[in-house]
């Protein structure tokens, strides 16, 4: 079989992302892993398809974690698949579905000699009342579930160690969650890393995560391994409205796939 695909990342959160318009992807979880995987595959943290979508729709996103399993919402794929559109000529301004529901995309910037750009996507509100305190951090859904927990000396701490024990307290989180640890910058920012269920390890940048940590801290600029992200929200008191996530995008390479695996 041959698979056409684009490799992209959203600030080191990378995507194996295919054109399946015409509904002819069928790959099995088993084989979605083998793509996803670093040594016998292309490499990533998660494949996503763009399919066919109506009702005023650009298109459905559908997004598979690393383990080849259909996930939830992933903002740093929503991202990234929007300027995937944008490369098939879908326009700056994008609104797509997701695992989620409806989201709108721009695209702020595209270099097409570096194949760069930032791209700011709307992400779902929050009520506050779905902010619950659970341990010592915070639990919500952005799209995703997320356990978000402040720590000291981040740089230096044992997020897979760590994020994998709390990601399996089954007690707290019976379907599992990502987990995010946070810690404020001398200069302003907050520093984010997180532990990924269906990667089953620590990410350089997860855009749910991000902003649900924009959210529980209130912070708008935060920061990643793999690049800074900004986080726009409205707080009335009951919920955030017109949260955008806004960060870097970049395309990686594009290929063809022919194994007798697949």
């Amino acid at each position: 079989m041959k698979l056409s695909f684009h490799k992209f990342d959203g600030a080191g959160n990378d995507f194996v992302v295919v054109d399946n318009r015409d509904g002819s992807f069928r790959l099995g979880t088993d084989e979605i892993a083998r793509l996803c995987h670093r040594r016998f595959g292309v490499g990533a943290d998660g494949l996503m398809t763009l399919d066919a979508a109506s009702d005023g729709f650009d298109f459905e996103m559908r997004y598979y974690n690393s383990d080849g399993r259909l996930g939830s919402m992933c903002g740093n794929g929503g991202r990234c698949i929007a300027a995937f559109a944008h490369l098939l000529g879908m326009g700056k301004e994008l609104r797509f579905k997701g695992f989620d529901g409806p989201h709108e995309a721009r695209i702020l910037a595209w270099d097409p000699d570096q194949r760069l750009g930032i791209v700011a996507l709307t992400m779902r509100p929050i009520a506050a009342d779905g902010i619950t305190r659970v341990l010592d951090g915070w639990f919500l859904d952005t799209g995703s579930p997320h356990y978000v927990q402040r720590v000291a000396d981040l740089e230096h701490f044992d997020v897979v160690g760590e994020g994998r024990r709390l990601r399996n307290l089954t007690d707290h989180f019976p379907q599992g969650t990502n987990v995010d640890f946070i810690e404020d910058l001398p200069d302003g920012r907050l520093m984010v890393r997180t532990y990924e269920r269906g990667v089953e390890d620590e990410t350089w940048a997860c855009g749910t995560g991000v902003t649900a940590c924009a959210i529980v801290s209130g912070n708008r600029r935060l920061v990643t391994r793999g690049g800074d992200f900004r986080v726009d929200f409205d707080a009335t008191g009951a919920s955030f409205d017109n949260v955008v996530l806004t960060g870097p995008v970049a395309l990686n390479f594009t290929g063809e796939l022919i194994t007798h695996n697949l």
